[in-house]
């Protein structure tokens, strides 16, 4: 029965023959020393084993635990990559933002409906040295013109309508003399002045309507 017992403990302590054939002389000598103290004191084997399981038990549980940690660190590193792409893009929209801003600075957008910003073509329809009509241009942007410059002798001058375009505003120049009104013809503004026809007629005066083209 010892004898028995002694295997069982060698076969514990080596869990197989090739570790316990790796041994030295001495080493198997004092390993078989101590699977002899184990058959004497059985209780001292059962501790031994108790303490051998709990060691594999907590291995195992060691190894689960750290395959929880690598897929928690995947997890993390996909999300932490994902975030990189998101600021990446971010970074391309403000850079791209940023390039329009410069843009539009460079060539702001002309608000269609201020006529104190870019070309705009009126139509005069009359100059008047004793009639003063500017109290009226305030808040009325279809009729404005110049007041009279008394000291120069310069007359008040009345226009009508704000067109951006040069032949819509011609048009309507047309209607005003078959209306009777004669001396209408068509003054150009820039940025609020006045100023000369071929100033500002490159660019901003386009091809003739077909339209305008038969009147």
């Amino acid at each position: 029965m010892k004898t028995r017992l002694l295997f069982v403990c060698l076969a514990l302590i080596f869990s197989g023959s090739q570790v316990f054939a790796q041994l030295s002389k001495a080493e198997k000598k004092e390993w078989k020393k101590k699977g002899k103290e184990f058959a004497k004191n059985p209780a001292s084997l059962k501790e031994f084993t108790e303490a051998k399981a709990t060691a594999e038990n907590n291995l195992t549980k060691a190894n689960g635990d750290l395959k929880q940690m690598q897929s928690t660190i995947s997890d993390k590193n996909a999300r932490i990559a994902e975030l990189e792409d998101q600021i990446s893009r971010m970074r391309g929209e403000l850079t791209s933002a940023k390039a329009e801003l410069a843009q539009l600075k460079e060539t702001p957008v002309v608000n269609s409906m201020d006529f104190t910003k870019g070309v705009v073509f009126k139509v005069q329809v009359g100059a008047f040295k004793n009639k003063d009509l500017s109290k009226y241009f305030d808040n009325n942007p279809n009729f404005g013109g110049e007041a009279a410059d008394k000291d120069k002798g310069d007359p008040s001058r009345i226009t009508i309508g704000v067109f951006r375009d040069y032949w819509e505003a011609d048009k309507f120049k047309k209607y005003l003399r078959e209306m009777g009104v004669k001396d209408a013809w068509i003054v150009p503004y820039k940025d609020g002045q006045r100023v000369e026809i071929k100033d500002v007629m490159e660019g901003v005066v386009g091809d003739k309507p077909a339209e305008a083209k038969k009147n």
